[in-house]
């Protein structure tokens, strides 16, 4: 069974930041590429960004030079730091991993922007 867990979520006002982490476990052979995604209230789920195992990163334009995705030193867990956050950025944040040719998610962390 491979279970992802966020952390890190939380209110913070325009401007500020925050780091979130996902922590991948159980009977793992390799973690290849990893998701952040996030889905607002009434919109659809949306890419955030992406971090292969050599660590080759993607972005989402919307995000693009305000947030960075890594992966931790033991490739079990994947962070996206958040900076210069906006009130549009507000949403439920998962991470993804595809993992024996099934996509596993995790049960996401709150992220709210406002004043």
């Amino acid at each position: 069974q491979v279970q992802l867990v966020e952390s890190g979520g939380g209110s913070v006002q325009p401007g500020g930041s925050l780091r979130l982490s996902c922590v991948v476990s159980g009977r793992l052979f390799s973690i290849g590429i990893m998701h952040w995604y996030r889905q607002a209230p009434g919109k659809a789920r949306e890419f955030v960004a992406s971090v292969t195992a050599s660590g080759s990163t993607y972005y989402a334009d919307s995000v693009k030079g305000r947030f960075t995705i890594s992966r931790g030193d033991a490739q079990n867990s994947v962070y996206l730091q958040m900076s210069s956050l906006l009130p549009e950025d507000t949403a439920v944040y998962s991470c993804n991993g595809n993992f024996g040719g099934q996509p596993y998610w995790g049960q996401g962390t709150q992220v709210t922007v406002s004043t």
